[in-house]
């Protein structure tokens, strides 16, 4: 096995990796080094970064470059532990996170949700059978941002020994830029073969360099095509396209797993939460604004169900939220609706979108048979049990990265083919299709602090003095809290609507009024980091503490508790909010490392004003 050559050779592989600096290794192709530095948000994997020479070289420079304002981000993969433990201590104070991780699956990276200006891999494509080169390469495409460079080093030149002990594997310059070339990768650089700077006589190396066009992943030409070019019978097609970019944007944490196919890599969502969100967007268009969603005057869609959709009536698409509770016969026809929502988009939108030119399917659903009960909580977990939708990881990318543009898209799309419909007649003319526009609003959270400022003074009011000056604390500057004090979205509510648990900090007014709609930088929420935990545990996770009271949904005809503790709902929130987290995940130190990556995401795709 690879890994454990390295790992009973990790002291002299590392030696002999350090025994050269970066720039004699990467003379080809260091010239495009300094340019990519020059964005001080810049993020950059090193795969296979065994002793760490590389990452700290290019961490020492982003830190010269840019010093106290440096919010470079560098994720260092390597497989092999020893040989990690090695890098990681050669990179000590320096913004480089560790990971292992290997090729074709790169697991770990890709549940990050996040994208590069650079990958590196340097001595590693040797390692990597020709079976799994193609997979290997779609991976890193997905992985870059659109501009971002892709450098590979090719050592050409092994022993029997080699093969057998290293599992070093024949590289070809040209398989390689072909195999880019597949997945919209194209060719900046390509050298000759170098001789070894170790003085191996066998051994030659050779640097390819691929950049990802602007223009993304190829993924937009496919949306455009099903959005504006495709039959619509119904607003189906649409729809679906809209519920999994309103996944993509606002629950990174929905990811099961990726999984390879012969056609690329795909995303694994849980069904039940694409239903969810199906039932969420339908809500109030049918039931509140009475507007037709088929051509044939028919009200009722393949989803709607006397025993499911039809006992819901008087609920809103707000109430289909993740964290809330149904209980007796509300929960009944909720578990009947979902179950109905998932096959009515399991045989019409997932069966009749299909590639351009092809009888190939493009969305899948794995479903499973869900039995209704007398209550149901709405987390990961939950939706879950109804099985599996699957969809290319090009498409979940351009979802997740361009939904600001797609969307308007898909609406205008949506109006127009509304207004077609004979039952919508008065919403024909152009003047009248207003309506149809303010009808297709996401229903979005609305800015609420109330819940946590109660559950703040409950706390407060159960403190001694002394105790309330060590507790009730600003998150963002220690203060104690003793009279006046806001309750502050750290990511902000304005630039991405969420009224989470874990989103809503104590904070002195000032401070709060200093940090308005602004992003709190990494190095800000990292000072934080012990606070924020420790109101978190306080408020939400501590039940010595005292308990908070349930929390609410109104139900036509009663109060519905929700009786599932407030740890569960903290949790359920957080974990499909945030990316890289796990359905079952409660570990605060995790999901603090996940907030700072979804202030990465948002920093990167809507260019925040920083704090």
């Amino acid at each position: 096995m690879t890994r454990q050559f390295y790992n009973d050779n990790a002291n002299e592989l590392a030696q002999q990796y350090l025994s050269k600096s970066f720039k004699e290794v990467h003379q080809s192709w260091c010239q495009l080094l300094p340019a990519i530095i020059e964005n001080p948000n810049t993020r950059i994997l090193d795969i296979g970064a065994g002793a760490g020479r590389d990452a700290k070289h290019i961490a020492q420079l982003a830190a010269q470059t840019h010093g106290d304002k440096n919010n470079t981000q560098i994720y260092a993969v390597e497989p092999a532990s020893i040989l990690a433990e090695l890098g990681a201590g050669q990179t000590t104070g320096l913004k480089v996170k560790w990971l292992s991780d290997s090729l074709p699956v790169l697991n770990t990276i890709t549940k990050q949700e996040v994208s590069f200006d650079l990958i590196l891999l340097s001595a590693v494509w040797m390692h990597i059978p020709v079976s799994e080169r193609a997979r290997s390469i779609r991976k890193l495409a997905n992985l870059l941002k659109p501009g971002g460079k892709l450098v590979i080093t090719l050592r050409h030149g092994q022993t029997d020994e080699e093969r057998k002990e290293r599992k070093m594997h024949t590289v070809c310059a040209d398989e390689l830029k072909r195999l880019a070339t597949d997945v919209g990768l194209f060719t900046i650089l390509e050298t000759q073969k170098e001789d070894d700077k170790l003085g191996r006589e066998h051994v030659s190396w050779q640097t390819v360099v691929l950049q990802l066009p602007d223009d993304g992943t190829g993924a937009f030409p496919f949306i455009r095509h099903v959005a504006i070019n495709d039959g619509k019978s119904a607003t189906h097609k649409l729809a679906l396209l809209r519920v999994l970019l309103r996944i993509a944007d606002g629950h990174p944490g929905a990811v099961l797993r990726r999984e390879s196919s012969p056609f690329g890599e795909r995303v694994i969502l849980p069904v039940g939460l694409v239903a969810l969100y199906w039932c969420h967007q339908y809500k109030d268009l049918i039931d509140d604004r009475k507007i037709f969603q088929t051509p044939n005057k028919n009200p009722n869609m393949g989803f709607m169900k006397a025993d499911g959709w039809h006992k819901l009536t008087k609920f809103k698409s707000a109430d289909y939220r993740i964290g809330n509770l149904f209980k007796g016969d509300a929960a009944v026809a909720l578990h009947k609706t979902i179950s109905a929502a998932v096959s009515n988009i399991k045989t019409m939108p997932c069966r009749y979108i299909k590639l351009p030119n092809s009888d190939n399917t493009v969305f899948e659903v794995s479903s499973k048979t869900v039995k209704a009960k007398d209550s149901i909580f709405l987390d990961l977990q939950t939706l879950e049990q109804w099985g599996e939708f699957s969809l290319p990881e090009s498409t979940w990318l351009a979802f997740n990265r361009y939904a600001c543009w797609i969307e308007p898209v898909l609406v205008s799309e949506w109006v127009k083919t509304m207004a077609s419909y004979s039952g919508n007649a008065q919403y024909k003319s152009p003047e009248n299709q207003y309506h149809l526009y303010q009808s297709l609003n996401w229903e979005e959270p609305k800015r609420t602090t109330t819940e946590v400022r109660k559950r703040f003074e409950q706390i407060r009011e159960n403190l001694s003095q002394k105790e309330q000056q060590e507790h009730m604390q600003c998150v963002w500057s220690a203060k104690s809290l003793k009279h006046k004090y806001d309750i502050d979205h750290s990511l902000p509510f304005a630039r991405w609507p969420n009224n989470d648990l874990w989103n809503l900090l104590p904070t002195d007014s000032q401070i709060n009024n200093q940090k308005s709609d602004r992003l709190p930088t990494e190095q800000k929420l990292k000072q934080a980091k012990e606070r924020i935990q420790h109101w978190w545990q306080t408020a939400w996770l501590a039940p010595s503490v005292l308990e908070p009271s349930s929390s609410l949904i109104k139900d036509p005809s009663a109060i519905v508790k929700n009786e599932q503790s407030q740890s569960q709902r903290f949790f359920a929130e957080a974990n499909l909010a945030l990316p890289g987290l796990s359905s079952d995940n409660s570990s605060v130190d995790d999901l603090f490392e996940a907030l700072i990556m979804q202030r990465g995401r948002l920093k990167e795709m809507q260019q925040l004003r920083e704090w």
